[in-house]
C-alpha cells in the first residue's frame, strides 16, 4: 500500500468529513513486528503501518472521521493498532444462528424472486446449516435455484435444497464412479459402520441425530463415499464429554467395520476419519483438559510460557526444549484413540448381519431418504436366536436379551459393549 497513499487517504478523508474510512483485510499491512508472524525486514510494510498509526494518532475531537477496519485474523494484528484511541473497539461478526439463517435465507430467497414448494419450510434449511455464514446461505440459494432449472421445474423443492446442503458439506457427486470391483464392498461397509456405530451412540445419548443418508458415489474433494448424519435441531455452544466420545467412536465405525467384514484387511479409506479423529482426540487432552494423566492444563499455553499483554499466546518454542510434555500428549492421544476404536469394534462386532446387509444394499444403490428406517427396519429383523460366539470371538445377542440390557436399541445389540463410554478419557 504505502505510507504516500495512506497519507493521502486520510488527507481526502479530514478534507470531506464527516466521512467514513474502511480498511479491508487490514491484516495484509498490519501484522504484528515481532519477526514471528511476518518477515524482518520489509520495508514498505514497515513504513505503511507507522504511518498508518500516526494518523490515527492525529484525530482531534473536531475531526469527523471514523476509521473501520475488517480482519479474519485479529491475533496477528500488531498490538500498538489496539490500544486504546486507535482500534480500541473490537466487534465480532459471528455466524448467524438458526433464526439468523432463516431470515438471511428469506432475504437472498425474496431477492431472487424464487418461487418455493409448499414442501420447503426455510427454518428446517436453516437447522441443517449449523456454522454457515452470511455468503454460504447465499451460495446455498443459488446453488438450490441451479438445481431446481436442470430440472425443469417451476418452483425450488425441499429435494433440491437438501441437495445443495449436502454439495456444500461434502462436495459435488461426480457422474462417473471412479470405484471398481472389491472397492466398492470396501467403502460401502465403512460407510454402514460409520451409521451402525453413530446409530449406537443416538441410541444412548437422547437427542443425538442419526444417520439420514449413506451414499458411495464419490464427491469433489477425494471422497469415496458419504455418512450424512445432520448438525442437531439447536444451535449448540458446547459439546458434553459423552457427546466428544460418541463422536470419536462414530468416526472410527469405518475402520472397525473394514476390519470385521474383511478379516483385519483394512484400506486407506479411514484417512479423513481418523485426521478428524486425532483432532478431536488432541483437543480434549491437551485444550479441554479431559484426560487425568495430563490434568486440566492447555498444552499451547503452557508451552508458549503463558499469555502476552495482548492476551496472545507467546513463541510456541518458548518452554518444553525436551519434549516431554509433547511425548505425554501424544502417548495419550494415541491410547485415546485406540480405545475409541476397540468401543467401535465391539459395536460393529455385535451386529454383523446389520452391516453386511447393509453393506450388500448399498454396494449396489446409494440410499437416499429413508437410510434411517432402512437402518433400523434392517435391525429389527436379525434373526431371534440365543446368544451365539462367533469365530472371531465376539458374541451375536438375541431379541430378549437386547430388550433386557440394550436400553430399547430397535433390534440392535449393544449387550456385550458394558457401558459402551465409561473410561474412554481415562488412562487404561
Amino acid at each position: 500500500m504505502g505510507a504516500a497513499r495512506v497519507r493521502e487517504l486520510f488527507a481526502r478523508a479530514k478534507k470531506e468529513a464527516p466521512s467514513i474510512v474502511f480498511i479491508d483485510e487490514i491484516d495484509a499491512v498490519a501484522k504484528g513486528r515481532d519477526g514471528r508472524l511476518r518477515s524482518v525486514g520489509n520495508d514498505e510494510r514497515e513504513q505503511t503501518l507507522n504511518q498508518l498509526l500516526t494518523e490515527l494518532d492525529g484525530f482531534d475531537t473536531k475531526d469527523s472521521v471514523i476509521v473501520i477496519a475488517a480482519t479474519n485474523r485479529a491475533d496477528v494484528l500488531d498490538s500498538a493498532l489496539r490500544r486504546p484511541g486507535r482500534f480500541d473497539r473490537i466487534v465480532a461478526v459471528e455466524p448467524p444462528n438458526r433464526l439468523g439463517r432463516e431470515e438471511i435465507l428469506k432475504v437472498h430467497v425474496k431477492k431472487k424472486g424464487l418461487p418455493l414448494a409448499d414442501n420447503v419450510d426455510l427454518l428446517v434449511v436453516a437447522s441443517a446449516t449449523s456454522g454457515f455464514t452470511g455468503a454460504d446461505l447465499a451460495n446455498l440459494v443459488n446453488e438450490a435455484a441451479l438445481l431446481a432449472g436442470r430440472g425443469n421445474k417451476m418452483a425450488v423443492g425441499k429435494e433440491e435444497f437438501n441437495q445443495a446442503v449436502e454439495r456444500a458439506v461434502a462436495g459435488i457427486e461426480k457422474k462417473r464412479s471412479s470405484l471398481q470391483g472389491t472397492e466398492k464392498g470396501v467403502v460401502a461397509r465403512h460407510e454402514v459402520g460409520h451409521a451402525v456405530v453413530g446409530t449406537a451412540v443416538a441410541n444412548i445419548l437422547p437427542g443425538h441425530p442419526r444417520a439420514e443418508k449413506l451414499s458411495i458415489i464419490p464427491r469433489t474433494g477425494g471422497a469415496l463415499g458419504f455418512t450424512y448424519i445432520p448438525p442437531a435441531k439447536e444451535d449448540r455452544c458446547l459439546m458434553f464429554v459423552d457427546e466428544m466420545r460418541g463422536h470419536l467412536v462414530t468416526l472410527l465405525g469405518g475402520r472397525a467395520a473394514e476390519e470385521m467384514c474383511y478379516g483385519g484387511r483394512v484400506s486407506t479409506g479411514a484417512l479423513d476419519d481418523i485426521r478428524r479423529a486425532t483432532d478431536v482426540a488432541y483437543k480434549a487432552i491437551a485444550e479441554y483438559g479431559l484426560n487425568s494423566s495430563v490434568g486440566p492444563i492447555s498444552i499451547a499455553t503452557l508451552s508458549g510460557g503463558g499469555l502476552d499483554e495482548s492476551g496472545n499466546m507467546g513463541l510456541p518454542w518458548g518452554k518444553d526444549q525436551g519434549g516431554h510434555i509433547g511425548n505425554l500428549v501424544e502417548r495419550e492421544v494415541k491410547a485415546l484413540l485406540q480405545r475409541a476404536l476397540q468401543v467401535a469394534r465391539l459395536v460393529v462386532g455385535a451386529n454383523p448381519k446389520v452391516l453386511e446387509g447393509l453393506g450388500a444394499l448399498l454396494e449396489y444403490q446409494a440410499m437416499k431418504g429413508d437410510s434411517g428406517e432402512q437402518l433400523r427396519r434392517l435391525g429389527s429383523s436379525r434373526s431371534t436366536g440365543g446368544s451365539s460366539q462367533r469365530s472371531d470371538g465376539t458374541s451375536s445377542c438375541s431379541s430378549s436379551s437386547r430388550q433386557s440390557q440394550g436400553r430399547g436399541s430397535e433390534g440392535y445389540c449393544f449387550c456385550n459393549v458394558p457401558g459402551l463410554f465409561p473410561g474412554l478419557f481415562d488412562r487404561c
